[in-house]
């Protein structure tokens, strides 16, 4: 990767974003500094804890090399927030106008979270060309995402499935041309964050990378 690639870019590089539910700062930045370990630097950390904005700020601080994102955002303060901590990308449950405008407003790059053609179309209304795909096992994974290609994969959109994913189904998903990369918890989940399993979550990060690979050619 390089400077001069797009956030985008650098995303779909990655192919993976891990999804973090952190408690403190100190947890944030040990199992970031196993993913960086692991080579794998893409990671959002979910506005479901007390914690979320000390942690993104302390890994944005301390891996500036990193991609580090927000997710769970459902409110504006929450948005704002995750602005003021320096996370370079908010992630969605769902796609919410009022969080969306918001977003564009500020400039803050918005993936939110779509399920039906009618959330796609919604999101393409908006100008958005990333979209969540969640939950993804539960909305037909693999199979919804060839479904969802065919009126849509000419727009340019592409998709983040999360929900489900992990390293049994990642390469079915990332095979997918409208897929620009999957995000899941299963490479640093609560348990092993809440464990100190750093050793875990770095071989997991190394499989995944290999995993990307293969997957991408």
């Amino acid at each position: 990767m390089t400077d001069s690639m797009t956030l985008k870019e650098r995303i779909g590089d990655l192919g993976v974003v891990s999804i973090l539910v952190i408690d403190d700062v100190d947890e944030a930045l040990r199992v970031g500094e196993a993913l960086m370990k692991g080579g794998l630097p893409s990671m959002e950390i979910t506005f479901r804890t007390e914690a979320a904005f000390e942690g993104i700020r302390a890994l944005v601080k301390n891996f500036p090399e990193a991609l580090v994102g927000a997710g769970t955002i459902l409110t504006d303060d929450n948005l704002l927030l995750a602005q003021d901590a320096g996370a370079q990308f908010v992630v969605t449950p769902g796609l919410s106008p009022l969080v969306v405008e918001r977003a564009i407003e500020i400039g803050m790059p918005m993936y939110p979270g779509v399920m039906t053609p009618g959330d796609v179309e919604r999101g393409l209304g908006y100008g958005l060309d990333i979209l969540k795909f969640f939950p993804a096992g539960e909305a037909g994974g693999v199979g919804m995402m060839k479904a969802l290609s065919g009126p849509y994969a000419h727009t340019g959109v592409q998709f983040i499935p999360t929900g489900g994913v992990n390293s049994n189904n990642l390469s079915d998903y990332l095979s997918l041309p409208i897929v620009l990369a999957c995000g899941g918890t299963w490479i640093a989940s609560k348990d092993r964050i809440k464990n100190g399993d750093w050793d875990g979550i770095e071989a997991t990060a190394k499989e995944t990378v290999e995993i990307v690979k293969t997957a991408r050619g």
